[in-house]
């Protein structure tokens, strides 16, 4: 189904990566592109795909500070955002920096999509995506 939204081939996407926070927990700013990546033979990471896997009762929320943004979870919904710049995917789209705020209630579940430039799963197999290092 990410396919057909994004258009772009299941080889280019890292595994999932599933997220459990507890109350208290959050990741802190980052952005999900970096431009070493541009080396890698899947070249950097061009779009996120995030899934919300549950409800949260209170916080847990998705904020993009610079796009002055809060998703909050819900389950069965998600968020797609592009990492790198429309005019030149080597570079780092800067509005998309991103942080995990705390739950305050409950458990947030979630799973990401890193969605490379190129394809992903054949590089992976041969440890030429940074994955092991």
């Amino acid at each position: 189904r990410i396919e057909n939204i994004t258009r772009v081939p299941q080889g280019h996407y890292e595994n999932f990566q599933v997220l459990r926070y507890r109350e208290g927990q959050f990741y802190r700013t980052h952005h999900d592109m970096s431009e070493g990546d541009n080396a890698l033979a899947c070249g950097p990471r061009i779009l996120t795909f995030f899934l919300y896997l549950s409800d949260v009762e209170k916080g847990g929320g998705t904020n993009f500070p610079r796009l002055k943004l809060t998703v909050q979870p819900k389950k069965g919904s998600a968020v797609l955002w592009p990492s790198v710049l429309d005019r030149d995917p080597t570079q780092q789209d800067p509005r998309t920096h991103h942080q995990a705020q705390p739950v305050e209630d409950g458990t947030k579940f979630a799973a990401n999509a890193w969605i490379h430039l190129f394809d992903y799963k054949s590089p992976n197999l041969w440890g030429c995506t940074g994955a092991f290092g």
